[in-house]
């Protein structure tokens, strides 16, 4: 009676609909991690932008010399926004998986199997929304700073100044916000917040990703304007960014680790202030 007790056939469809849903998650974040290390519709790649540009035919580098704004089209904004977007998707989507498996379990325990598959779509996609519209706000906000200078558009990232030590600060800051707290909070424990928020039907699945999304994005937005020091498409910074974000939703002391990056950032940006000042 007390041996090893052999799977039920619900059990085994419920590790099948888990293995079925990782599955899909991780070829989302491969396709879209391929999608920005390409740089599809860029002038270069990420690993161009990264490593410092590319060789022409006669071995010199290329592509890294271009400062001039370049010009926005409506097919460039579009371009722009998509590697944002996906960007975005293959940074975050690691860190919510947790939440997206445990959603997608709990939906097996209701009775219309056809409709609770639509219900997991639909609430990935709330939560996809969610930083859709953050990717938008970037977009618009690399389009100004780079008519206006503060961008360089070769190295999609802020030109020598007050500006990166300004950001430093500011990101620093809001690591010890209370909104950032209580972001976070709804983060790191999914089954608490699927508890609170869940309402029942299609709709209400894409606004509990939305909501969800939403927290993502106040727990998260600071950090992710950090790409604007380090160089939008640079893959360190994106690495880098992406697995602090995990570190800090998932790690026993994530919180902790989050407010020591927020003093780094602060005592960097102050002390840069105090270079561009006296200089």
């Amino acid at each position: 009676m007390f041996g090893t007790v052999e799977l039920t056939g619900i059990e085994r469809l419920l590790r099948r609909d888990r293995m079925l849903v990782a599955a899909m998650i991780a070829v989302l974040i491969a396709l879209t991690a391929v999608y920005t290390i390409a740089g599809v519709g860029m002038e270069m790649s990420a690993l161009d932008m990264t490593f410092g540009g590319r060789m022409d035919a006669a071995g010199s580098m290329t592509g890294m010399a271009i400062e001039a704004p370049g010009d926005w089209s409506a097919g460039k904004v579009t371009l722009v926004f998509l590697m944002w977007w996906l960007m975005m998707i293959a940074m975050m989507l690691p860190s919510a998986d947790a939440l997206i498996l445990l959603y997608t379990a709990l939906l097996r325990h209701l009775p219309d199997k056809a409709a609770n598959k639509i219900r997991a779509v639909a609430f990935t996609a709330g939560y996809l929304l969610a930083w859709s519209v953050f990717s938008l706000a970037a977009t618009l906000a690399q389009w100004g700073l780079e008519n206006t200078g503060l961008v360089s558009p070769s190295k999609m990232a802020l030109t020598e100044g007050v500006a990166v030590p300004l950001l430093l600060v500011a990101a620093g800051a809001y690591q010890f916000l209370p909104l950032k707290d209580r972001c976070l909070a709804q983060c790191r424990t999914p089954a608490d917040f699927i508890a609170h928020h869940h309402r029942p039907g299609m709709f209400g699945a894409a606004q509990l990703g939305i909501r969800h999304g939403t927290f993502c994005l106040g727990c998260c937005v600071a950090l992710m304007t950090l790409l604007f020091v380090g160089g939008i498409m640079n893959l360190y910074w994106i690495s880098g960014l992406a697995a602090l974000v995990a570190l800090e939703k998932l790690a026993a002391r994530g919180r902790l680790i989050g407010r020591a990056v927020g003093a780094g950032l602060l005592g960097s940006g102050i002390v840069g202030l105090g270079i561009v000042v006296s200089s």
